[in-house]
């Protein structure tokens, strides 16, 4: 292996700038499109165009890192099949350099890309995307600041190893301290059951739920009624707000506690899990981009022009996406680990690009 750092930081700067025109160019398509979309949904709901706008660009980096994979994918032949028509590769090889020597710059800029997006993006566009689906939920769902769960209801568990109560409420308001037509049922050590309290509503400040009209019942099952009733709780408005909140709303850094709240609370935390180790896989999926774009485009005379490498490359990238969806369902439904569910995508692209790769360079 010959070391040029010149060299390598040449191919990084190609890559990169092939990277950023195509992502340029995907973000804008998609701005474009979302515009379009919303207004569409906020036909005659007297929203205004400046309004419209803010939510898309709310929920632009949240598209932009969707459609980051893609990004890598065709600006790695982007930059690639420039190379390779400027005859630059075939002086690099003529220089005793390997296909996997040129390759070291590119996966070690994909790979920095993805940690950028995984660690400083994510949180951006998380944050931005909540405020999109409270706007949302607002101007086109009509819902102002209401979360409604199900049909059925919320449902909270709370309590330690001595205590558990399982609240449930038809109607979450004013993000999810307020609740209505609660039932309250208390356990006490190994899951005794201890009481329940009805109430027409509950409001959670200071540690407790403060219950209105509420009727008190023991073990016994006999009610008392009490205009104004207090039951203390470990949760906090943050809790149960994120409680409701999807995945691409939560950073990488929440996911971790949030994960393990859900899971002491009693709530499945499958689909936040698949998304944590998705993101964790991101690098490497960026890295199998490069390799598969190398494949299809480092010798553009032997597998065609242009044209049929650029949708041979957007037919592997969306065979990507679609295998990521089918075996993120696998994991839902408890089928496949959630770990391997979330980075099989990634390693099948890796082995995949990386044989394309030995077949061009050694037959």
């Amino acid at each position: 292996m010959s070391w040029s750092w010149t060299l390598y930081r040449y191919l990084a700067m190609q890559f990169l700038a092939g990277i950023g025109i195509v992502y340029g160019t995907l973000l804008m398509l998609a701005f474009s499109i979302d515009v379009v979309d919303l207004t569409n949904r906020t036909a005659n709901r007297n929203v205004s165009t400046l309004v419209v706008i803010g939510m898309a660009l709310l929920q632009l980096p949240d598209l932009g890192q969707k459609m980051m994979p893609f990004a890598v994918l065709l600006g790695g032949v982007f930059s690639f099949a420039r190379l390779s028509r400027n005859q630059e590769l075939v002086a690099v090889r003529a220089a005793g350099m390997s296909a996997w020597d040129f390759l070291l710059p590119p996966l070690a800029v994909a790979a920095g890309l993805g940690f950028v997006v995984v660690l400083i993006v994510t949180p951006i566009s998380a944050r931005m995307l909540a405020q999109f689906a409270a706007l949302e939920a607002k101007y086109i769902k009509g819902e102002a600041s209401q979360l409604s769960v199900s049909p059925n209801g919320l449902y909270l568990r709370q309590g330690d190893a001595s205590q558990q109560s399982i609240i449930h409420a038809l109607r979450v308001t004013n993000q999810g301290v307020h609740l209505e037509s609660v039932v309250v049922f208390l356990y006490g050590a190994s899951d005794r059951f201890t009481g329940r309290i009805d109430a027409q509503s509950a409001d959670l400040a200071g540690g407790t739920w403060k219950m209105n009209d509420a009727w008190v019942s023991g073990a016994d099952g006999s009610p008392v009624h009490h205009a104004a009733y207090d039951v203390s709780t470990t949760l906090t408005p943050v809790q149960i707000q994120e409680s409701f909140a999807p995945p691409y709303t939560l950073s990488f850094w929440q996911l971790p506690s949030f994960i393990r709240a859900a899971q002491n609370a009693g709530f499945s935390a499958v689909r936040y899990e698949l998304y944590f180790y998705t993101l964790l896989a991101m690098p490497a999926l960026f890295a199998a981009m490069v390799f598969m774009a190398a494949s299809f485009s480092v010798r553009l005379g032997r597998s065609g022009g242009m044209l049929r490498v650029v949708l041979i490359s957007a037919l592997s990238g969306f065979g990507i996406y679609f295998f990521s969806e089918f075996a993120r369902a696998l994991g839902q439904t408890g089928i496949l680990p959630v770990a391997l569910a979330a980075t099989a995508p990634a390693t099948a692209a890796i082995l995949i690009g990386m044989t394309l790769v030995f077949n061009q360079e050694d037959g």
